[in-house]
């Protein structure tokens, strides 16, 4: 078995077609065959069930997948790692962050990482902080800033957790012609009869808001549902509805104004996750520096409008 084997295995899995795989891979089909062909007699188990037009994986297959993924990952980790024994003139950085995060602590990160590692390959993975923990767990990011607030187990056990930021979550309104009225914080049920913009169902924040509200028993008065995050921040600047936001979201948005939310007031952990079994290269070790060093600046400034951002215990 070699890595040339599991990559026509993964594109023909993830294409359905040994034609079209093997024209995306530049092989011959006969060679691409053959390849599949070795690779199931190497493992003693057949691979695809290969009907008419119909490419399917058996249940060896489906087996399979995951873990040559994962293969193809760490080599192309490997490689990288090679190409830095030189220094930080190359290399590469697979980083992963929420949606909310991407437009606040990672863009202050990657800027400056960029700034001092010129030559260092930068992929951002914007998702939910559950999908980002599966691609760390599959070998598809080095790092990855999550949100979620439950403790990392079944297949995130393989994953460490360094909790950086505690931050709160505030409700947003515009700044001119505000929903708030005044300053002062707003309970869970004051908020429950505002009109609210609420997020996509990817995201932790919305699960979040909605547990504290059926929690409390209470329905919210939803106006826009599903919206990502620069649209909820859009409309909530044009008078739409007020929104629940992570304190942080707020820099730089002076067609916002917020409140703190009390009885119950709402928080989330921020951390930096990554790969127990596998070592750092030294470009993803740069990275977590920086971004443990921009998580103490942030949390240094104690307060956002209104919210409140602190080191986490």
């Amino acid at each position: 078995m070699n890595l040339e084997q599991l990559q026509s295995f993964v594109e023909v899995a993830r294409i359905g077609h040994f034609t079209r795989a093997a024209a995306y891979l530049h092989l011959a089909q006969p060679s691409l065959s053959r390849q599949i062909s070795t690779l199931e007699a190497d493992l003693g188990a057949t691979l695809f069930n290969r009907a008419r037009g119909n490419i399917t994986l058996t249940d060896a297959g489906e087996a399979l997948l995951p873990l040559a993924g994962r293969m193809l990952a760490d080599a192309e980790t490997v490689r990288h790692e090679m190409q830095e024994l030189a220094g930080l003139s190359t290399g590469r950085v697979r980083l992963g962050a929420t949606p909310t995060l991407c437009i606040s602590i990672v863009a202050e990160v990657l800027t400056a990482f960029h700034g001092q590692y010129p030559g260092i390959e930068l992929h951002l993975s914007e998702r939910g902080s559950r999908g980002l923990l599966k691609d760390l767990a599959g070998g598809t990011l080095d790092l990855a800033l999550i949100t979620t607030s439950e403790e990392l187990t079944g297949p995130s056990t393989s994953l460490s957790r360094l909790p950086l930021l505690v931050e709160e979550l505030v409700v947003i309104s515009a700044t001119h012609g505000s929903l708030l009225g005044s300053d002062r914080p707003l309970t869970l049920v004051e908020l429950a009869a505002l009109p609210q913009i609420t997020f996509h169902e990817s995201y932790d924040l919305r699960a979040a808001t909605m547990q504290a509200f059926n929690d409390a028993g209470l329905r919210p008065k939803v106006v826009l549902e599903g919206a990502e995050m620069d649209a909820v921040l859009r409309c909530v600047e044009r008078g739409l509805g007020v929104a629940v936001v992570p304190a942080m979201v707020l820099v730089d948005r002076p067609g916002l104004r917020s409140v703190r939310l009390i009885d119950p007031g709402l928080e989330r952990t921020i951390s930096l996750a990554h790969r127990r079994d596998v070592a750092l290269t030294r470009a993803a070790k740069a990275m977590q520096e920086l971004i443990i060093s921009t998580a103490e600046v942030f949390s240094s400034t104690g307060n956002t409008t209104n919210g409140l951002i602190t080191r986490a215990p």
